[in-house]
């Protein structure tokens, strides 16, 4: 067991290489943990709303987390300090990832995807059009970003051009409501292709 945050636990993250587990929560703090003892590493403090997605990156031991307050913070592992907060988003922070083979993030939220150079937060790009609170985002090695939305709607993305190539609609399941159809994870399997 992982006791330190004060209320709900809404995101983790394993660290690729090293012994370290990040988590998120209602209490606008990220902890860092070491996985092997249980034992709290850090506790990075600057969000002033729930903490809603974290990934953790190897090429500088790095800690980025999304928040309800609409900010992106960027954490360095080591040092325990913060590396810089990024306002550009004006939404709260739903999902976030690593590109699987660039040096690069994304962020997404009810006002659009946003692409990011690490390791300093470098805005590269918007991913706009998907006009719905975007819950969940993925990407494979061919460079496909997978958006999922509230409304039920799947946006396909070329990670490089931010061209939206294709769109699907779920169908809400015979009888539920149309509020019921949101998308709130998607994720490629091993291959990249599903």
């Amino acid at each position: 067991m992982y006791h330190g945050h004060l209320s709900g636990t809404y995101a983790i993250a394993i660290h690729p290489t090293l012994n370290i587990l990040a988590s998120g929560g209602r209490d606008s703090t990220v902890r860092l943990w070491d996985i092997r003892t249980k034992y709290q590493i850090h506790c990075f403090n600057g969000h002033t709303d729930a903490v809603q997605s974290i990934v953790m990156q190897d090429y500088e031991p790095q800690v980025i987390s999304g928040s309800s307050d609409g900010t992106i913070r960027l954490w360095d592992i080591c040092t325990g300090k913060r590396v810089s907060v990024l306002t550009n988003h004006k939404k709260s922070i739903r999902s976030m990832l690593h590109h699987p083979t660039e040096y690069t993030f994304a962020s997404a939220s009810a006002d659009n995807i946003k692409k990011w150079k690490n390791p300093e937060g470098k805005f590269m790009r918007n991913f706009s059009g998907h006009n719905t609170i975007i819950n969940s985002i993925a990407c494979n090695q061919d460079n496909v970003l997978v958006s999922g939305g509230d409304n039920g709607s799947m946006y396909m993305w070329d990670w490089k051009s931010g061209y939206n190539f294709q769109r699907i609609q779920t169908i809400p399941q015979p009888g539920s409501i149309s509020s019921e159809a949101g998308i709130f994870a998607c994720k490629f399997d091993k291959s990249g292709m599903r």
